[in-house]
């Protein structure tokens, strides 16, 4: 999970993520996504692999990325109870403003 959260911790990073949610990439698409140069992205690209965010098919001397769904599904089931908590957090928000408004308009 460690090695997960490094790996989307960086902006570069989540923005090869979202680019390649919506389909596959290769490398000279992807690094004209962020202002830095080829080497970084390859770092990027690598971290995100060994992290197994990516797969990676060549294609003759193209290197085509695909993102890989299961570590962030991983990681959406890691946060489930947080996101239960917060969920409860915002529902007693919702019924405190819901009873402050019926306050206010008995008073009228």
């Amino acid at each position: 999970m460690d090695e997960l959260l490094v790996a989307i911790g960086d902006p570069h990073r989540r923005t090869f993520l979202d680019a390649l949610s919506r389909r596959p990439a290769t490398v000279n698409e992807l690094a004209e996504l962020v202002p830095i140069a080829r080497p970084g992205v390859s770092r990027h690209l690598r971290i995100l692999r060994e992290a197994g965010l990516v797969d990676v098919l060549a294609d003759g001397q193209r290197r085509i990325y695909s993102l890989r769904t299961d570590p962030l599904v991983e990681l959406d089931d890691w946060l489930a109870p947080y996101r239960e908590v917060w969920m409860q957090r915002i529902d007693a928000l919702h019924t405190e403003i819901s009873r402050g408004k019926k306050n206010e308009r008995s008073k009228r």
